[in-house]
């Protein structure tokens, strides 16, 4: 059935309020999280499965590929373990999915000409401010996510459990670096979730837009999926070296300073990584992130745009 386009859309005030569009991008983006969350932890693990500055204090050194290391985790450590750090994934999504798209479709509508179209360099402002204003919000709930993700790896190569919970994570956490000690990364982080804000929020609207305009195609789900194939990729290339940066900086133990004993800061990381793996270990976990944020980013919008036209609002 043919989407209406937003000018046709007899969009009541209470089913197209800010707290609706928030509510309806978090319940997108959970949709998207659970089905797509395992090549996350597989990505995580590939990222820093051969990290030669922690194989310096202790940790074995891996070379799998994405398959094998997915397998390995089902096999070693039980399938339901390609799903640990779900949960702390849930609380990001509650504060960053409908923070991003609030503050870009504000900062969309603010730079508007009169023919009601805004410029490419306007809109990726506009994704990277909103990427990294809600990624630096919800940059704890990131951390706890990569830790309990690499939980299971520091048990296989003989360490002791650290916590068995989410709320253990924290805890934990909190007393080994206090409350800022919850913003570790989150420098990378941020500039991650900017860069990949810039190909996702932009890519999909730019995508989408052309493909209406230029094609003269409906606002359909066929439009929704071709451009959010378009973003997940665009993400993914855009994303992959300062997710690589964030997994291994938040991954990294901490001493009794609260600071990680492995790298000193983002450009330390970076040139250790490039330095001992050469510069393609900043895209080390390319593949199993693109094959998450195509998925993800079908999901996600044609969760969030068929949602939004049950309720009667706007599309993106």
């Amino acid at each position: 059935m043919p989407v209406l386009r937003n000018a046709d859309h007899p969009a009541s005030k209470g089913t197209d309020s800010l707290p609706a569009r928030y509510g309806v991008a978090v319940l997108g983006a959970w949709a998207a999280e659970s089905a797509t969350y395992p090549f996350d932890l597989t990505k995580t693990r590939l990222q820093i499965q051969s990290e030669v500055a922690a194989a310096k204090h202790g940790y074995t050194m891996e070379n799998h590929g994405m398959i094998k290391t997915a397998l390995g985790i089902a096999k070693q450590e039980g399938i339901s373990k390609l799903w640990s750090g779900l949960m702390p994934m849930f609380q990001r999504h509650a504060i960053y999915s409908g923070s991003r798209l609030i503050i870009y479709e504000h900062f969309r509508n603010a730079f508007k000409d009169t023919n009601g179209k805004v410029s490419l360099g306007a809109a990726s402002m506009g994704g990277l401010v909103a990427g990294s204003l809600a990624q630096l919000i919800a940059s704890p709930t990131d951390l706890v996510k990569v830790q309990m993700q690499a939980e299971g790896r520091r048990v296989l190569q003989g360490k002791p459990r650290r916590f068995a919970n989410c709320r253990q994570a924290y805890t934990m956490l909190y007393a080994e670096a206090g409350i800022l000690g919850f913003w570790r990364g989150a420098i990378p982080n941020v500039q991650r979730a900017a860069l990949v804000n810039m190909g996702d929020l932009v890519a999909y609207d730019y995508s989408k837009q052309f493909l209406i305009r230029e094609f003269g195609m409906a606002d359909t789900a066929l439009v929704h999926a071709a451009a959010a194939f378009a973003a997940g990729f665009v993400a993914a290339v855009m994303g992959t070296p300062a997710d690589v940066l964030k997994t291994r900086l938040m991954n990294q133990p901490v001493g009794p300073d609260g600071r990680g004993t492995l790298y000193r800061g983002m450009i330390d990381c970076l040139k250790q990584s490039v330095k001992n793996e050469g510069i393609f270990s900043l895209y080390k976990g390319f593949l199993p992130l693109w094959m998450r944020l195509g998925p993800w980013a079908l999901i996600n919008w044609v969760a969030f745009e068929n949602i939004m036209l049950a309720i009667g609002g706007h599309t993106f």
